[in-house]
């Protein structure tokens, strides 16, 4: 897969591939536009410097922080979005040529760091292989990459010129909520991120409680746009399906049995086997354009799949949409939800 959006080996390697304060923002709320985009703050002067120096420790190493960073990188999944809504913007980000605009940003960033006031970072070229030097040139004081593929080589590479905060666990596998948290430590304003964290669970509460009919509603989220004959299914872990979760919709469990591939949240499943996710309600996947959809959606094994061929099918080729969804973000959840939501919903009333 060529696209960071698939991401079913992305542990492998990078190549692989909001905020609150003085102002609360509802989710549910906000609409998929440049004014949805949550308030947020300018880096809050009067944080404590007793939160530094900080050690937070990763699977590839500590990153020890002495002082509050004022020039931070944010690489991976999500990192810049959630740097923005801690109130400092990025002196560096991971372009995102999939998703983004002509300049490699999403328009809730974009649109976040423009409502600030702030200036635009310089977008880092990171497929096929991340550009180390123009990291190591923006001189930062901390190397953010919480949700991604940061392997140890680079990890070690990048920490001989500031200290890097990877991921705690798996790779590509750490939650929002752990993001959040992790990033708010290293910015050295933990109380903000506990905020942040709390106001996204309270959105996600309010949509539930809008859309009881999600309850009990079995999904799987795949992928089969690679080559004819092809289908892959994202597993508990990945960013897609723990949204789809805290929006109220149950994995399936024939999709929770499954083994995913070594090192991914992702399983190979094949179309010749698809008649096993038989107990799928509504059935989610993207596509990169309209001739990927098609030429998908004609293939006989395709059409065969039981929720596909009830009507519970929910497919993405808005790229922005589908990445938004897919960073499930502080930033790009407020842009993303009354487009989504809606789409959900109304599929699930085809099977209910």
């Amino acid at each position: 897969m060529s696209t960071p959006l698939s991401r079913p080996a992305a542990s492998r390697s990078l190549t692989a591939l909001a905020a609150v304060g003085a102002v609360t923002f509802t989710l549910a709320a906000c609409g998929s536009g440049d004014d949805a985009v949550a308030d947020v703050p300018a880096d809050d002067a009067s944080t404590s410097s007793a939160a530094f120096p900080v050690t937070i420790t990763s699977t590839l190493g500590d990153a020890t922080i002495e002082k509050k960073p004022e020039r931070v990188v944010a690489i991976g999944w999500g990192a810049a979005d959630i740097t923005v809504a801690l109130g400092t913007i990025p002196v560096g980000v991971e372009a995102d040529t999939w998703g983004g605009d002509a300049d490699g940003f999403e328009p809730w960033f974009r649109a976040a760091v423009e409502e600030q006031g702030g200036e635009l970072p310089e977008a880092i070229t990171i497929y096929p292989e991340i550009d180390v030097e123009a990291i190591i040139g923006l001189n930062p004081d901390l190397i953010l990459a919480t949700q991604s593929g940061l392997d140890q080589a680079t990890f070690d590479q990048l920490s001989e010129f500031a200290p890097v905060v990877a991921y705690p666990g798996e790779a590509w596998a750490t939650s929002s909520q752990d993001q959040i948290t992790i990033a708010a430590e290293a910015l050295g304003v933990p109380e903000k991120g506990d905020e942040i964290v709390a106001d996204v669970q309270r959105a996600y509460d309010e949509v539930k409680a809008a859309h009881p009919e999600f309850a009990g509603t079995t999904f799987a989220y795949v992928y089969g746009g690679d080559q004819p004959g092809a289908l892959g299914v994202y597993m508990p872990g990945d960013s897609r399906v723990a949204l789809l979760t805290d929006l109220g919709l149950q994995l399936a469990p024939s999709v929770s049995d499954l083994e995913p591939d070594p090192g991914s949240f992702y399983s190979t499943l094949g179309l010749e086997n698809a008649d096993t996710i038989d107990d799928v309600d509504v059935l989610f996947t993207w596509f990169n354009d309209t001739d990927e959809q098609a030429a998908t959606e004609a293939q006989p094994l395709w059409q065969q799949i039981p929720a596909f061929s009830s009507s519970g099918y929910l497919p993405m080729i808005d790229r922005q949409l589908g990445m938004a969804v897919s960073v499930a973000s502080p930033l790009s959840i407020p842009w993303a939800l009354d487009t989504y939501v809606p789409q959900i919903a109304a599929v699930v009333a085809k099977v209910s």
